[in-house]
């Protein structure tokens, strides 16, 4: 197994057994279920119930779509144990519309954080999305096929504390 990128708490943001390869989804709704069951069952989450409302409450402020396939639901929340990002890659010739102006995405991944971690929680957000801008970050992506891959692209991207 790889080395896994760490931030400054020394806690891995994602892990294997937090990567969906081949997800299929009727909606946002069951795309951010799934993975953040991923999240409970990793202990990452107090209340799987709980967070799931703070993911749709936020998803109803403001569509969670970026351009290039990608849903980026996320919620700081009380329910939330430390950072963590989901990935759920779709099965080819599904999607899940997370109001893109492009389409809907085929890689979505659940950003959760502590809601004392304001400022962390934008950091993940900024930084990840920078590098989700970058076609060949997204292809990579899609195109993982070992979640232990999956998780490495995405926690190597946000190798972003100094502290």
């Amino acid at each position: 197994m790889s080395e896994l990128s760490l931030n400054a708490s020394g806690a891995v943001l994602t892990e294997p057994e937090m990567v969906i390869l081949e997800m299929e989804a009727k909606d946002r709704d069951d795309a951010a279920a799934q993975l953040a069951e991923r999240m409970y069952a990793q202990g990452r989450l107090l209340d799987l119930d709980g967070f799931l409302k703070d993911v749709t409450a936020r998803e109803h402020q403001m569509a969670t779509g970026l351009p290039g396939g990608i849903g980026l639901p996320h919620a700081r929340s009380k329910h939330v144990v430390k950072t963590s990002i989901a990935v759920g890659v779709c099965r080819y010739g599904h999607s899940v519309d997370f109001g893109a102006s492009d389409g809907p995405a085929t890689v979505v991944l659940l950003i959760a954080t502590p809601a004392a971690a304001y400022s962390e929680h934008l950091e993940v957000l900024a930084t990840l999305a920078r590098s989700l801008f970058r076609p060949a970050f997204r292809e990579s992506l899609r195109r993982a096929q070992d979640p232990e891959v999956l998780a490495e692209l995405i926690n190597s991207s946000l190798v972003f504390f100094d502290h």
